[in-house]
């Protein structure tokens, strides 16, 4: 199995120039950054971890401005998001950030997306939370055509552009790996449709296998597996190497730098003999 790190990069954490090499260093392969443009001061969203809502949701970097600061300082570590909520950006504007890093970092974006659960910091971005699974999936759609045609255009009930020209074209082709996050039928199509890898989060270790097995019939043997915030005990890197997991995404606790590196060395040995 390959190892990376989500984590949430703030103003009050390691900064991106620092942590980039050091996962380069103890042999971790990619890093996802959440996002969050703000979070309103009255919300009645409840927080799906429970409790209070932490303070790192309400000072996360921009995740493409931070990646690009990582990129400057490593050379093979993918670089994505974990996840972006597309339903709050412009597809325009995001299809340009997205091939604009993978540009930059020869080729090593990842575009992790989901539709969010932060119903009054969608309203703020005009969205109506109601109709966020179809807006996010016609945003993808048409930030596709921006990557891969020359004359791009979409026609959709959200997305209405005519024809027009968009560069920087993504160094991958046809484009860089969409990640889907999220655990319904719905999007388990998502997956079918544009994704490269499912991106399941917070499901319990017993119950993934049979949620990897309703994947498949859906989306079929030709997505990968990654699993976002995942454990580092024996118990659960068993299983998942036994479940056919391609990717595990450690979560990385947003720490002072020297706490990261301490912290990032004991899931370097957790996970050495799973490597």
């Amino acid at each position: 199995m390959k190892f990376g790190v989500s984590t949430f990069v703030t103003d009050e954490g390691i900064g991106p120039k620092a942590l980039g090499p050091a996962l380069e260093e103890r042999g971790f392969d990619s890093l996802l950054l959440a996002e969050h443009s703000h979070i309103p001061v009255k919300r009645e969203s409840p927080y799906p971890g429970g409790g209070e809502l932490p303070r790192i949701y309400y000072r996360t970097l921009d995740p493409f401005v931070a990646h690009a600061a990582a990129a400057s300082v490593t050379r093979d570590l993918l670089l994505g998001t974990g996840i972006a909520l597309v339903i709050q950006r412009d597809p325009i504007h995001t299809a340009k950030e997205v091939a604009s890093l993978d540009l930059i970092s020869g080729g090593r974006a990842v575009f992790g997306v989901g539709a969010g659960w932060n119903r009054e910091e969608m309203r703020n971005h005009g969205t109506d939370p109601a109709v966020r699974g179809r807006l996010m999936d016609e945003r993808i759609r048409a930030m596709i055509e921006l990557w891969t045609k020359e004359e791009a255009e979409f026609h959709g009930d959200f997305v209405d552009f005519d024809p027009v020209y968009a560069w920087p074209k993504p160094v991958q082709k046809p484009h860089p790996p969409i990640w889907v996050g999220g655990d319904s039928e719905r999007a388990f199509e998502r997956v079918a449709t544009y994704g490269a890898a499912w991106m399941p989060s917070a499901l319990p270790l017993e119950k993934l296998g049979e949620r990897i097995a309703r994947m498949r019939r859906t989306a079929g043997d030709r997505p990968s597996v990654v699993v976002y915030a995942g454990r580092h005990d024996r118990k659960a890197l068993d299983t998942y190497a036994e479940l056919g997991v391609e990717r595990v995404l450690l979560y990385l606790p947003t720490l002072a730098e020297n706490e990261t590196l301490r912290t990032l060395d004991e899931l370097a040995e957790a996970t050495s003999g799973h490597r």
